[in-house]
């Protein structure tokens, strides 16, 4: 699967110079950022799916934000992050870009604001979520409310380095833990019958569940 991936890498588009810069920022300061192929496969269902509104959880720098914008530059984008520095982070690189009025940020815990978010009749066509993944069900079920009736809800890192499929090869019981709760998220999402979805082992592994049209 090394030899995939490291082919599948080199079938991604050169990066622009600020994606660049962002992703070595990311790197030298150990700050997780989407991995290239997952990324490019993210931004390909923006193009197709060309929403009028993204809702993120889990900004970090920003970077997964700007490049969703990049690849769809009318829709309006709302993120979420918790992390004050990360906040912080991402405010700076969304101003350098000048794109301020295209990505709302929002400070503060996804699991109190995405309600502030349902009470303002607030509506999305693609729902990312990219944060604590040991939440992933109740971020899921959280924001089910916000989405639109033909809406996509895109998750990364399903696949936690392999852990889910044998975590007995990790001598971390938090790890251990943590491959569990993404199993288990799985195994529920995947027989979720609101949604059609498919589980796409790049990167880090990502799924796409479409909302079926009888909800």
């Amino acid at each position: 699967m090394d030899s995939v991936t490291d082919y599948l890498r080199q079938t991604v588009p050169k990066h622009k110079k600020w994606m660049a810069e962002l992703e070595s920022y990311a790197h030298e300061h150990q700050i997780p950022v989407m991995e290239p192929v997952s990324l490019h496969f993210l931004t390909q269902i923006v193009r197709m799916k060309k929403p009028k509104t993204i809702l993120e959880i889990g900004t970090a720098i920003g970077y997964s934000a700007l490049c969703m914008h990049n690849a769809y530059p009318t829709s309006k984008i709302t993120t979420i992050e918790k992390n004050e520095s990360m906040y912080q982070l991402a405010l700076k690189n969304i101003k350098k870009q000048e794109k301020e009025s295209k990505i709302d940020i929002i400070f503060g815990d996804a699991l109190e604001e995405v309600n502030v978010l349902a009470l303002n009749n607030i509506a999305f066509d693609i729902i990312f979520i990219d944060a604590a993944k040991g939440q992933y069900k109740r971020f899921f079920e959280l924001v089910q409310p916000l989405l639109k009736k033909d809406g996509i809800i895109i998750c990364d890192n399903i696949l936690f380095r392999g852990y889910v499929v044998n975590d007995s090869t990790v001598n971390n019981k938090r790890l251990q833990n943590l491959a569990k709760k993404i199993r288990d998220f799985n195994e529920w999402l995947t027989r979720n019958e609101d949604y059609h979805t498919s589980i796409i082992p790049i990167g880090d592994g990502v799924s796409v569940s479409i909302k079926k049209n009888n909800i």
